[in-house]
């Protein structure tokens, strides 16, 4: 007598949030691949149906409707046979609004699991919008019973609202844990994703499908790489990063529990990961978006190079438009490289100077400048005449301006020249500059799977090699002319990933005037980085929705060791009337 099977189909797909009608056909079409690989289940990632993270557009009662009505429609094509399908969806129940999973079997809504395990850090927001669903059994699903978790529920904290799921499904029969996951891309997070996987398969002693979206949402890129593990915690199978994939597991059951042994395929990591995330975040910012291409400020520098052939990946050479905007202080050796790299990457360009504009400026601000000193005032008309100058470009033609701030120069005011601000959408705004450096290297010899762009390469070498122009930009003074990027970098991810003192951080051995100076940079830099365009976010923590400091703020880190508490000023209530005054 043979085994059972269960074949499972993950659809690890790019949803639109707000596109509920072209959801849907995803999804249908999945189930169409599921049924022809003769699968009993489809499963879709978290919150499918709607597109993930809806964030505040999914508490409109209208878009709410849509998405249930969509689900009902899916619900009865099961009707005639076929495999179930368990999709992500946001559910009204009682007046209530829950993060869910449907399951669509027969015709019908077979079962509801509504998340419980409520993420509100970081780019998550979510118990603000959802309410918090009890732990509930598996569902059963050809006989199976499959435990759902959704994302955030087997992740556990050491918190007392925190709901064990996975211990309450394997404590209720459940043979398969199926994980519909929102999982945005964070450098490295892999591994992390893997280990958390790992213990729960180690806790509850069952087999375990994360499934992940791919796809860019604004700043936030998800990037799929979905996989399988057994019971005994080996890798059953591993789905690409991102890129759509849809895979079909055929699990058999003995008497050690269900298995599978499936495709592997490897996954890009490091400075590979981070590129192939900024070229999809900016991939589907246009494509989702409806620009028909997009322009961008080429200057002959590292950034822009590297932003050009990020886009020349993403959107293709037809969809890609250079643009050099020459003033007096534009150097040969720039116009050249600007001109080698439009020519290496195959994309439009134009040579476009601009001392006219900028001449007409200074003309017009005579009057109200007569009798001031000549400054950085001026110096900076060049830089706003070139964002000016784009941004009628995008006007004219549609297309969408790419800004090339790099992280480190942003995060101190340093961003003014050749639309580092101007513009719809920044693919590095969360790479640092040094890290612009290793990627535009990497990019010469390697490029993503999917990549539109030309093999070999795209970045003139001495674009990468040649020391970085200093022209003056916006606020800057010779005091702030910064320090090598390898220092600026090292005391910026201190200050801004890791939130260290600045006592912590010169005792690590950077040197303490330049450690201050450039936490006073990056402290009234605060309102320019709010004005700055929505960019791909690679780090745990960056300037898009992580970083909330007040703009008006007094408050600055001296510098000197922290003061130690005093706990000899503090009275506590003892346990017993703590315990009576909460009732």
């Amino acid at each position: 007598m043979s085994e059972p099977q269960f074949k499972i189909t993950l659809a690890q797909l790019n949803p639109t949030v707000g596109d509920v009608p072209g959801n849907a056909a995803k999804a249908r079409a999945a189930r169409e691949k599921a049924q022809a690989d003769g699968a009993d289940l489809v499963v879709l990632p978290e919150l499918f149906i709607c597109g993930y993270p809806p964030e505040d557009l999914v508490q409109k009662p209208a878009f709410q409707a849509a998405c249930r009505a969509a689900v009902e429609e899916l619900a009865r094509e099961t009707a005639g046979g076929g495999p179930a399908m368990l999709i992500g969806t946001p559910w009204v129940d009682d007046g209530k609004l829950y993060n869910a999973c449907a399951l669509l079997d027969d015709g019908r809504i077979t079962a509801l699991r509504f998340k419980a395990n409520l993420p509100n850090y970081g780019v998550f927001d979510e118990k603000r919008l959802f309410a918090r669903g009890p732990a509930a059994g598996p569902v059963t699903v050809k006989g199976v019973r499959v435990g759902v978790p959704i994302c955030e529920d087997i992740w556990l904290e050491e918190s007392e609202e925190y709901e064990n799921i996975v211990e309450c499904l394997a404590e209720t029969g459940a043979e398969i844990l199926v994980v519909p996951n929102g999982s945005p891309y964070a450098r490295d997070k892999n591994d992390l994703r893997l280990s958390v996987a790992v213990a729960r398969v180690t806790e509850s002693g069952l087999p375990l499908i994360y499934l992940n979206q791919i796809g860019g949402q604004d700043e936030l890129v998800f990037d799929g790489a979905s996989f399988a593990l057994n019971a005994d915690m080996s890798v059953a199978a591993q789905l690409p990063a991102f890129q759509e994939s849809i895979a079909t597991l055929t699990w058999t059951k003995s008497d050690a529990g269900w298995r599978c042994s499936g495709h592997v395929v490897p996954l890009p990591e490091g400075d590979k990961g981070d590129y192939a995330a900024c070229v999809l975040g900016l991939r589907d910012y246009v494509r989702k978006n409806g620009f028909p291409g997009v322009l961008l400020g080429v200057s002959g520098g590292i950034d822009s190079a590297l932003c050009a052939a990020i886009a020349v990946d993403a959107l293709g050479a037809d969809a890609v438009r250079g643009v050099m905007l020459p003033f007096r202080y534009t150097a040969q050796v720039s116009l050249d490289d600007a001109a080698k790299l439009a020519a290496a990457l195959g994309i439009r360009y134009e040579v476009l100077p601009i001392a006219d504009a900028v001449n007409g400026f200074e003309k017009i601000l005579s009057v109200p400048f007569a009798g001031l000193p000549r400054d950085i005032t001026e110096e900076n008309l060049q830089a706003r005449t070139r964002g000016t100058l784009l941004m009628a470009m995008s006007n004219k033609t549609g297309a969408m301006v790419v800004t090339t701030g790099n992280k480190s120069e942003m995060s101190v005011g340093y961003a003014t020249l050749y639309g580092d601000m101007n513009g719809g959408f920044n693919p590095i705004k969360d790479i640092y500059k040094t890290e612009v450096f290793r990627l535009s290297s990497l990019r010469n010899s390697w490029k993503p799977d999917g990549a539109l762009g030309p093999s070999g390469e795209v970045i003139p070498v001495n674009i990468i090699t040649r020391p970085p122009t200093a022209e003056l930009r916006e606020n800057q003074t010779d005091q702030d002319s910064l320090p090598p990027y390898d220092v600026l970098d090292g005391i910026l991810e201190r200050l801004v990933e890791r939130e260290e003192p600045l006592a912590t951080i010169i005792a690590a051995g950077f040197d303490k005037d330049v450690v201050t100076r450039i936490d006073r940079l990056l402290n009234i830099a605060e309102y320019k980085r709010r004005q700055a365009a929505p960019g791909v976010k690679v780090t745990e923590k960056n300037f898009g929705r992580d970083r909330r400091y007040p703009i008006t703020n007094r408050f600055r880190d001296n510098g000197k060791p922290l003061p130690k508490p005093d706990e000899t000023l503090v009275t506590r209530a003892g346990k017993v009337s703590a315990e009576a005054f909460e009732g």
